[in-house]
């Protein structure tokens, strides 16, 4: 809509004079903003941001992380933003509105999230099962005396053990065995796959279908569902919270989590790695914020967003660390070990550590309940937003075809289908192998900060960043500060250039578990599948220029 809330026809098409469905828009401005926290807030904020931050120097960390921001999150995230609400196109067709030679940029980002939506949603799936266990009597992650256990589990609740324990590498927890046993069932190596886990295989059916229901009408389902799925994990993590700060142990885990060791700020990981989870946490790079933004009125304020959003975000990640590292103090403190033996990140943390932690409180069950309905409806946000935004972004590129009754339905139901037979390998018992590649190397940080250095020189040097500036004076009724400009210009390609270069350069090859070294062909396979999506880039780019007569300027405007 226009400023007058008129029908803005930019986002309306005709084939042969015949109106298609209307491409929507938000009902209401909180839609939109509960959609993209629902998106940004996910289980990285829960279980990666706080170990990072511990492992690489404390509060020392946040230095790196707010640099980071600062010159590379708000930027981008006001880019991404600022394009889709005034192309009012997805992640992958606003590139011809802005610049058609970088048109593979959204390619490459829509590959991205097709990964990253087959592998998140596993995820979900183990935690829906933790989630179906955490009802039992007894938890079953928490004792030693069930069918899957060996003689070398150990229950941490039982204190006289610990000492054993500690004295010994040939123990495990039990809440280790009930993870890679009974849930997983975990085989010897990637050449093994063994027979296919129905458990974990009937979750994703459950997740697939819920996802499926959330946005099968576009913005007009999605919008509703994310007042619940994007505020009740707020609530889930301050009752935590309050929680595990009440738990003994608690301040030495807090002081664990974020006492500083400024001489770690001398490691060039330390800053890359703060870098990934900036790109990570803001969802930037794929199109995410462009797709969501498309559905806004052209007069939104886009840059108020953006500062919201981003402070949000942060903001959850720092909260989000006390109330894991207050229950990992108290976990230490019950078994007398130092909190760096129990620190974990990812699904260690969700999977292992955490449960182990609720196993040894008071009403267990209440606390696991609470935990795994968290880590459910933070995923699951995640998920459907970027379900949604292939949609759009495909639905764009083919509106005559899409926007009719009961097409996208169909066509949404084919993708969910085709995930899901995609993902039949990764649900036998060596599919944790594959799982861990996808994850490692096509949805990695590294590709993201790729896409990153296109996108600033697309718009701040190919369309113009003085240019772009007007656009969003005229949307939002005033230019925002010189900095971010600069930032498109100047810092963010070079510092994503530099972080992009080092990774490379510290290029560590996947080993699973810390034990489980992958045979050559699959870190092969995972090179392909990096280069799978940002190499579309480059290629669109020859692509184009070998299409297209006239000079190179001709040609990017």
């Amino acid at each position: 809509m226009d400023r007058d809330g008129q029908v803005d026809v930019r986002c309306e098409k005709k084939v042969a004079g015949e109106r298609l469905e209307v491409r929507g828009q938000w009902a209401s401005k909180m839609e939109y903003l509960l959609a993209v926290a629902g998106n940004v807030v996910g289980l990285g904020n829960v279980w990666r941001f706080p170990y990072l931050c511990y492992r690489n120097g404390g509060g020392a960390f946040l230095v790196p992380y707010i640099l980071f921001i600062v010159v590379c999150g708000v930027p981008l995230f006001l880019m991404e933003s600022a394009i889709g609400q005034y192309t009012c196109q997805g992640g992958i067709t606003c590139w011809k509105k802005m610049c058609p030679l970088f048109e593979g940029i959204g390619y490459a980002g829509q590959l991205i999230l097709v990964y990253s939506c087959i592998c998140y949603i596993f995820l979900l799936a183990w935690a829906l099962i933790y989630l179906y266990f955490s009802f039992s009597e007894e938890l079953p992650w928490a004792s030693c005396s069930n069918i899957w256990n060996t003689d070398a589990c150990v229950e941490f609740n039982k204190r006289n053990l610990t000492a054993n324990w500690t004295l010994s590498m040939n123990t495990s927890s039990a809440a280790t065995e009930f993870w890679e046993r009974r849930i997983l069932s975990i085989s010897k190596g990637i050449e093994e796959l063994g027979e296919v886990r129905l458990e974990i295989m009937l979750a994703l059916v459950i997740m697939w279908v819920i996802c499926y229901f959330c946005i099968w009408k576009g913005v007009r389902s999605t919008g509703k569902v994310v007042y619940f799925t994007a505020t009740f994990p707020y609530l889930m993590l301050l009752i935590l919270l309050i929680r595990g700060l009440t738990l003994p142990g608690a301040t030495e885990g807090v002081v664990f989590y974020l006492y500083p060791d400024p001489d770690r700020l001398a490691d060039p990981q330390v800053w890359m790695e703060a870098g990934a989870q900036v790109f990570f946490s803001y969802s930037v790079g794929v199109g995410t914020l462009t797709a969501l933004s498309s559905y806004n009125q052209y007069n939104n304020n886009c840059y108020r967003d953006c500062i919201m959003m981003s402070c949000l975000n942060s903001g959850t990640s720092f909260v989000a660390g006390f109330a894991v590292f207050s229950v990992l103090g108290f976990m230490a403190h019950e078994q007398g070990v130092p909190i760096a033996e129990v620190a974990e990140s990812g699904p260690g943390l969700a999977f292992i550590a955490y449960p182990q932690a609720v196993a040894m409180m008071p009403l267990p069950q209440l606390w696991a309940t609470c935990f795994f309905v968290m880590v459910i409806l933070l995923g699951l946000d995640t998920e459907f937003v970027m379900m949604e935004v292939i949609m759009t972004s495909v639905t764009d590129m083919f509106p005559s075809v899409l926007r009719r009754p009961g097409r996208r339905e169909c066509f949404l139901l084919l993708f969910c289908v085709l995930c899901f037979l995609l993902q039949l390998v990764m649900v036998t018992e060596g599919g944790m192998y594959i799982f861990q590649v996808l994850d490692y190397y096509a949805c990695n940080g590294t590709c993201l900060v790729f896409l990153a250095i296109f996108q600033a020189i697309s718009v701040g040097w190919v369309f113009g960043a003085d240019r772009f500036y007007d656009i969003i004076e005229d949307m939002i009724g005033f230019r925002p500060g010189p900095l971010i400009k600069y930032c498109w210009l100047y810092f963010m390609p070079v510092i994503c250039l530099g972080t992009f270069i080092f990774s490379l350069v510290d290029y560590q090859p996947l080993i699973f578990n810390r034990t489980y070294v992958y045979p050559d062909w699959v870190y092969v396979l995972g090179w392909f599948l990096s280069f799978s999506s940002i190499g579309l880039v480059p290629l669109w780019m020859l692509l184009k220029l070998s299409q297209v007569k006239g000079s190179l300027c001709q040609v990017t405007v």
